[in-house]
């Protein structure tokens, strides 16, 4: 009996440790992409040359989450399920993303706030959290510069706001290189444009090459209450960078989810739905 109980323990020992490790890696892991919620109510918008494609969930006060960029609404399934159960949700696929199309004209970070401020008028939402991931993020940013009296906080989850806050080899490293590749068959199945992934990765990327360009006095006007966060192992969006974002705007709080990557929302979404909570919850 002896033999065999310290056997066990030390199997769970050994079980342990393995959990440990796989723990410690999830940084390291590109989970697929969620789903959204079935049950859903989905509306078009036309807007400044392109149809902006957006969907509502749950009930109660409002919150809206925006993607990042070469993404769509659906990497947000598993905030969406958590936050839906006191909020009503909004996901908007940016244009050109998703299932929203776009016109010619390149893309531009001010743009896109500008389409989810009009679809806030369509939906009737006078002000309301953003949470944003990545170019979502820099989105919410912008409408704190812009509009800041149709936000009450924003979430911005490995955001750049120049172009030096990136990391050259970004495309490279095993987790954002494989987001981007798998990108084409999450994009040829939803959009109204598919086929067409190689030129819209090669539009996006011009823009994450030239915007956005926001100073540290440009920072320094929001009066929004602002959360940076990042993931402690982001292979995007540079450690220095962050912290520098949360310096610059006044009253900015710094959240570092520890283990995670520029994906933590999928690779832990506890983790990343606590970190909503917090937010939403903070007075």
């Amino acid at each position: 009996m002896r033999v065999w109980a310290m056997g066990f323990l030390a199997g769970l020992a050994a079980l342990a440790i393995a959990w440990s490790a796989a723990a410690a890696e999830l940084w390291n892991t590109l989970p697929p992409m969620p789903t959204l919620p079935a049950d859903g109510v989905q509306g078009h918008l036309a807007e400044n040359g392109a149809v902006i494609w957006y969907e509502r969930f749950g009930a109660g006060p409002p919150v809206i989450l925006l993607h990042g960029g070469l993404a769509n609404s659906a990497y947000w399934g598993n905030q969406v399920r958590f936050l839906a159960k006191d909020h009503t949700v909004i996901v908007i696929d940016s244009r050109g993303h998703g299932r929203s199309t776009r016109d010619e004209r390149p893309y531009t970070y001010e743009l896109m706030a500008s389409d989810v401020a009009a679809v806030m008028d369509t939906l009737k939402i006078q002000k309301a959290p953003v949470v944003g991931w990545s170019d979502g993020a820099i989105i919410g940013l912008v409408m704190a510069m812009k509009y800041p009296e149709r936000l009450t906080r924003v979430f911005a989850f490995a955001a750049n706001m120049d172009p030096s806050g990136v990391k050259p080899d970004m495309l490279s490293t095993p987790t954002f290189g494989g987001f981007a590749k798998r990108g084409a068959a999450e994009y040829d199945a939803i959009s109204p444009t598919p086929g067409h992934y190689a030129e819209f990765e090669k539009a996006i990327e011009k823009m994450w090459d030239t915007e956005p360009n926001y100073s540290a006095a440009d920072l320094g006007k929001i009066t929004v209450p602002v959360v940076i966060a990042d993931g402690d192992h982001d292979e995007a969006i540079k450690r220095e960078h962050t912290e520098y974002l949360a310096r610059s705007i006044p009253g900015a709080k710094l959240a570092i989810l520890p283990g995670l990557s520029h994906f933590a929302m999928l690779q832990d979404p506890a983790a990343f739905d606590s970190a909503l909570q917090s937010f939403l919850s903070a007075q």
